[in-house]
């Protein structure tokens, strides 16, 4: 039985839309780009990951809750070029698109909530998400249907059996993730990331698991 995580302003819209606007606005009047969830390390082991795997530049990457796209910003420095994020604040698409245009990138950003079904957008070869699906698991109602939903998502985005869906999370580890998506996809790769001690046991700060299809 999955434990259930204490709901958390985190976990609502309300909560990124008034963050995002507070984005806006710092990266008008000062160029910061805001906050990288998780911090640039664990951004960039997954870049790092993807290119030593040799997925092709052309292959087509869905960032979800993109926030404000440095993760995608990163893929394209790498010559990566078919990118889309989604989010479903449209304060945090907006400063995107404004980071994607003063970098001269050619990225597409979509407001979508994916707790709800999303064939509009297609289907991936590399779907990613940094923080999303905690932040749904902190939703403070009905988490559970909305990780549910949340998955279903995710499934119906992913092209083929080859595709990857790739998952950094703070919150479950990586037994957690493997039993909570057992249904639908299973566990392809483990990306290292770093490891701490206490009480003689060793954990991790975050998690970061590669899933495919079943």
């Amino acid at each position: 039985m999955e434990t259930e995580l204490d709901g958390s302003e985190l976990g609502t819209k309300e909560y990124w839309d008034s963050s995002y606007t507070r984005e806006i606005g710092n990266y008008k009047n000062h160029g910061d780009v805001g906050e990288i969830w998780f911090d640039e390390d664990s951004q960039q082991r997954v870049i790092d990951w993807l290119i030593k795997q040799k997925i092709e530049k052309q292959a087509r990457v869905l960032d979800l809750g993109c926030g404000n796209g440095m993760f995608l910003v990163g893929l394209a420095n790498e010559g990566y070029e078919q990118l889309t994020g989604v989010d479903y604040s449209a304060n945090a698409v907006e400063l995107a698109k404004n980071i994607a245009q003063d970098h001269e990138l050619k990225i597409t950003y979509k407001v979508a909530d994916l707790t709800q079904p999303q064939n509009e957008l297609g289907a991936f070869d590399v779907v990613h998400d940094k923080g999303t699906y905690d932040a749904v698991s902190l939703c403070p109602e009905n988490p559970k249907e909305k990780r549910a939903l949340y998955l279903a998502t995710v499934e119906k985005l992913l092209s083929s059996a080859e595709s990857l869906f790739v998952i950094t999370s703070c919150n479950w580890t990586e037994e957690e993730l493997v039993q909570s998506f057992a249904e639908k996809l299973i566990k392809h790769a483990t990306i290292p990331t770093p490891t701490f001690k206490f009480g003689g046991k060793v954990g991790n700060v975050v998690t970061s698991v590669v899933f495919k299809k079943r």
